[in-house]
């Protein structure tokens, strides 16, 4: 027989899954403003503090289904990973926000300069990671979630690539902190992809894994 606490558990994935849609929006619009020099602040901010909204949302909507049904332990652990997965959606839309700020402020909206220097490279793996995430938080899928490990890596070794590339290139200072922060901020999105598949790891089988 169906619990009312299955159909709060039911809303809170639902409310997930559109976090999960609007934060993948968000960084994909960053980075694509990034690399094309487009003024893309407005829409990615919109779409940050609509994620800020949904995550206050499901973190009281957890603790009223805590207080009002008192779940056994293992709807405990969704409860717990819920909340956690909603913070790190949230972070994708504050990362995003950072990425299309710092550009405008700093590089005045010109062209990603690191374009040939794997940045792009980067930006689109942290962007697969991001689709990933997502696309296992749909189905609750452990197996998918663990193969973000790998990419994460790749993510970290292209990061310390394009670090080591700033020291040799004879760009402006204000493009080279633009461009430093931008690659700090997909680095740290690459890690909130990797925490949402830790979680769904724990809600899937209720082994506690270490993704990064």
């Amino acid at each position: 027989m169906s619990r009312l606490l299955d159909a709060g558990l039911e809303n809170l994935s639902t409310t997930l899954i559109k976090m999960g849609e609007i934060a993948e929006n968000a960084v994909v619009t960053s980075i694509e403003g990034f690399l094309n020099g487009i003024d893309v602040i407005n829409k990615v901010r919109s779409l940050s503090e609509a994620l800020v909204s949904m995550r206050r949302k499901v973190e009281d909507d957890a603790f009223e289904l805590i207080a009002r049904y008192q779940p056994v332990a293992s709807d405990l652990r969704i409860l717990k990973s819920y909340m956690k997965i909603a913070y790190d959606l949230e972070r994708y839309g504050r990362y995003a926000l950072d990425i299309s700020f710092d550009h405008k402020t700093f590089a005045k909206l010109e062209k990603g300069v690191l374009v040939d220097y794997k940045l792009e490279q980067l930006a689109e793996k942290v962007a697969k990671m991001v689709h990933m995430s997502i696309t296992a938080l749909k189905g609750h899928d452990a197996k998918l979630s663990k193969k973000l490990a790998g990419i994460e890596n790749e993510v970290d070794e292209l990061y310390m690539n394009v670090l080591k590339q700033f020291s040799r290139m004879p760009i402006r200072t204000k493009s080279l902190i633009s461009n430093v922060l931008v690659v700090r901020y997909l680095e740290r999105i690459a890690d909130h992809a990797t925490y949402i598949g830790e979680s769904l790891v724990y809600i899937a089988t209720g082994e506690r894994v270490i993704l990064r």
